[in-house]
């Protein structure tokens, strides 16, 4: 658990990745310039004695991730949001099989989402049941930008994704997290436009939209949406590391999200291997709006907000009892692995 001052506050990265760039799996130009492309919002936005060299990046492996994200108790729990783009990568570039031999080994710490594409018609329908029955998902990530043959991406508004949606309420998958945020070389920007989110959650209310990087750089269209869509949520990941050097940047994309979104419907997220949780954590927990922020938008990062942000509001909507899990993370393998038991000690010693 992160130390606030004192105040204990329980961590759950929304979104993670388990990914292979290395140059054996890449199938086409477009695998090289995608991690390329991930590496310089890494340089970009990483504190330069963070970085990774990009041999690191394109590949560090399972047994470095759990180190990283658990290691030093900055992330309790995390979820995994796979990213396939078969088009560009032999095995995949961040697979639901790969993600799940790695929540296989640690169940108490990971989530594994699974993923649908429409374009896969009924193999994917098919597929989308395997998900369900090998791995029990709880929720799918969807990627509308991704190359497919000679499409260059598609709607989740479209006939054929809402008869996907509707197979994810017939098999209990009740939480769908679109990318919606900045373009990564070479999909196309408006691939990723936040607008087909509106009809979506409209047409599903029974499903919870949590828009992953909430939109940017459309950030207005996604507040206004998000506003009067109740089962639409906002991922951070890509805002959460503009704290390092847009601090100011940082404080108006909150102040947004809490006066139209609210403290109750935002969830951090890394998006690791992005940006690392060891200092991304730190950095955002200790993050301020400025006076002139907190007074247009009439709120402030306090504890109890950010408490909600960085793990509460993911445990609601995921049927996470954090209190328990902090009971078993007193002695799971990972405590004792990495020696955190000074963290969990105490940690729900009440409800014994």
């Amino acid at each position: 658990m992160y130390d606030a001052n004192g105040e204990d506050v329980f961590v759950i990265d929304g979104h993670v990745h388990l990914w292979d760039a290395t140059e054996e799996n890449i199938k086409h130009e477009g695998g090289e310039q995608f991690i390329q492309c991930f590496y310089d919002y890494h340089t970009g936005f990483t504190p330069e004695d963070e970085q990774w060299t990009l041999d690191e990046y394109r590949k560090y492996g399972a047994d470095r991730m759990v180190e990283d994200l658990f290691g030093n108790a900055a992330v309790d729990m995390a979820i995994f949001q796979p990213t396939y783009l078969s088009d560009f990568y032999e095995e995949g570039f961040n697979t639901i099989d790969d993600n799940g031999a790695l929540a296989e080994r640690y169940p108490e710490r990971f989530v594994n989402n699974g993923r649908f594409d429409p374009r896969d018609g009924e193999a994917g329908l098919e597929e989308l049941e395997r998900q369900k029955e090998e791995y029990d998902i709880q929720g799918v990530k969807v990627y509308t930008a991704e190359w497919k043959g000679d499409s260059k991406g598609w709607r989740l508004d479209s006939e054929d994704s809402f008869e996907f949606l509707q197979k994810c309420v017939d098999l209990g998958i009740d939480k769908v997290h679109p990318h919606k945020g900045p373009t990564i070389r070479p999909l196309n920007r408006d691939a990723f436009d936040v607008a087909d989110v509106d009809d979506a959650a409209t047409s599903f209310p029974e499903l919870d939209f949590v828009v992953e990087h909430v939109g940017l750089p459309r950030l207005d269209d996604f507040c206004w949406i998000g506003t009067q869509e109740p089962n639409v949520y906002g991922g951070l990941a890509v805002a959460a590391p503009m704290v390092t050097n847009r601090p100011q940047k940082f404080g108006e994309i909150m102040g947004e999200l809490l006066y139209w979104i609210g403290e109750d419907n935002l969830l951090f997220g890394s998006d690791y291997a992005l940006w690392n949780p060891d200092w991304l954590v730190d950095a955002v927990m200790n993050a301020e709006l400025t006076p002139d922020q907190r007074a247009e938008y009439g709120t402030e990062l306090s504890i109890d907000v950010m408490r909600k942000i960085m793990g509460e509001n993911a445990a609601e909507l995921y049927d996470i009892d954090i209190e328990a899990k902090k009971r078993e993370f007193r002695d799971d393998p990972i405590t004792e692995a990495f020696g955190l038991g000074d963290h969990y000690a105490g940690a729900g010693a009440a409800a014994d």
